[in-house]
C-alpha cells in the first residue's frame, strides 16, 4: 500500500493540509518561439521512489530520457498535457501554460488532495494548490514532471525538425538563438510559430 503522505514537503516548511496524494506541477516551453507549451503532473509513490530526481535543466538528455520512462513506469499517477500554438496566440502564453497546467493534473488518473506547482502563478484547480518558485529543485514531484515535460517537448521538437529542418528545432529546440533568428529571416515563418512572439511578428510584418 504507498504511503500516502510524503514528508518532503513538511521537510521543506511548506503549508500541508493533512494526509493525501500530492501531485507536482511542472511546465517546458514558455520561452521558444515555436510548438506548443507542455505541462506535466506526477504523484509519486514513496515506497517506489526514483533515485536522481531533479530540476531537468541540470540533467543530461540522456538522464532525463531514462528518469522519463522511469518515472512513467513506477509513478502512482502522471499526465502529459499541452496547450497549442494557436491558443498561445489567442490566449498569452502565461495563460496558455497554465491552460496547459491544468489540463496535466484533471488528467490524472487519481485525484490530488493538494497540487504543488513550480513558479510563482496557480492554474485553476478543483483542489488545494501552492506554487513554489524554484520547485523542480526542492519537491521530488515537481522534479519529475519537469522531466516529462521536457522530455515531451523536445521529442516534439525532434518531430518539427523533420516536417521544417530548414529551421534547425532539433537543435536550438525553438529558443530564439542567432541561428533560429536567422532561418526566420531567410524562410519566413512556418504553421508552427507563434504569431504572438515579437521576433515571428517582425518577420511577418517586415
Amino acid at each position: 500500500m504507498p504511503s500516502r503522505k510524503s514528508s518532503k514537503p513538511e521537510q521543506l516548511g511548506l503549508v500541508w493540509d493533512g494526509p493525501g496524494l500530492f501531485a507536482g506541477v511542472d511546465e517546458a516551453g514558455r520561452g521558444p518561439l515555436a510548438g506548443p507549451v507542455v505541462a506535466a503532473a506526477v504523484i509519486l509513490d514513496d515506497l517506489n521512489r526514483i533515485k536522481g530526481l531533479a530540476d531537468s535543466k541540470k540533467l543530461t538528455a540522456l538522464r532525463r530520457e531514462r528518469l522519463f520512462d522511469e518515472i512513467r513506469a513506477k509513478a502512482l499517477a502522471c499526465c502529459i498535457a499541452e496547450a497549442s500554438v494557436e491558443e498561445i496566440d489567442r490566449l498569452n502564453i502565461l495563460q496558455a501554460t497554465l491552460l496547459a497546467m491544468r489540463r496535466a493534473v484533471d488528467g490524472l488518473r487519481l485525484v490530488p488532495t493538494k497540487v504543488l506547482v513550480d513558479g510563482n502563478r496557480l492554474p485553476m484547480l478543483r483542489m488545494p494548490a501552492e506554487a513554489i518558485v524554484k520547485g523542480d529543485a526542492k519537491v521530488p514531484a515537481i522534479s519529475a514532471a519537469s522531466i516529462l515535460a521536457k522530455v515531451h517537448r523536445d521529442r516534439l521538437c525532434l518531430a518539427l525538425h523533420e516536417a521544417h529542418p530548414q529551421y534547425g528545432f532539433a537543435t536550438h529546440k525553438g529558443y530564439p538563438t542567432p541561428e533560429h533568428l536567422a532561418a526566420l529571416r531567410a524562410h519566413g515563418a512556418c504553421e508552427e510559430h507563434r504569431r504572438s512572439f515579437a521576433p515571428v511578428y517582425a518577420v511577418l510584418k517586415g
